[in-house]
């Protein structure tokens, strides 16, 4: 699903009047691509493994490495994941970890466990993050992951995310960490847009990047 302009428009003015401290960070960025990034070009089979590979890792690290995972394996599916070696996941950069986690997922997929495009349907966040949270090395962050930049979810607060935390500090003029749990309820007037406010955090980080 790809949104119009003026519902980004919308969800933008809606943040800045609940929260105006977002108003700088908003007004000199281009509105939220959520919907339009790289992400929403590939199956969501690629997209969860792209999830995957960005666990712990920065923007830039984790396009590096997606790129070179993609250049390896010439398609990112289930069968071709389930069919190639340890070795050329791990010769693109992958932790032995990530690597398990990958090829768990695809092993799920490819003999039926986890049924995507039913999972894609459904209207719940929190079945759809305690469906992917089942398989091993899958935590609640790559499900959100997931909701924001594969199933297109406007409304998921990533708080266990440290880049979007620092984001929220930069965007507030505050230093140091915020706990999660404190940083959990502060969202609320943001709703229902808080996968924005997001956007918006991390873009107060990292800038531009191609994955957004």
């Amino acid at each position: 699903m790809a949104y119009s302009r003026a519902k980004m428009q919308a969800a933008a003015d809606h943040i800045v009047a609940a929260d105006p401290a977002f108003g700088p960070i908003i007004g000199d960025s281009p509105l939220c691509t959520i919907g339009k990034g790289s992400r929403a070009q590939v199956s969501p089979f690629h997209s969860l493994v792209g999830s995957v590979i960005a666990q712990q890792l920065s923007v830039k690290a984790a396009d590096t490495i997606t790129a070179r995972v993609e250049e390896n394996l010439g398609e990112v599916t289930p069968r071709r994941i389930v069919e190639v070696d340890e070795a050329d996941l791990r010769a693109a950069g992958l932790s032995g970890a990530k690597t398990r986690t990958i090829k768990g997922l695809a092993h799920a997929v490819h003999h039926g466990v986890l049924d995507l495009e039913k999972t894609l349907t459904h209207p719940e966040d929190s079945t759809i993050v305690a469906e992917l949270t089942k398989l091993w090395g899958i935590g609640r962050w790559t499900a959100e992951m997931f909701l924001m930049f594969t199933m297109h979810r406007l409304d998921v607060w990533p708080t266990g995310d440290l880049a979007m935390r620092k984001g929220w500090n930069i965007v507030h003029g505050a230093t140091g960490d915020i706990d999660p749990q404190v940083l959990e309820p502060l969202a609320d007037p943001l709703r229902p847009y808080r996968s924005v406010a997001a956007w918006y955090c991390w873009r107060a980080v990292e800038g531009g990047s191609s994955s957004w």
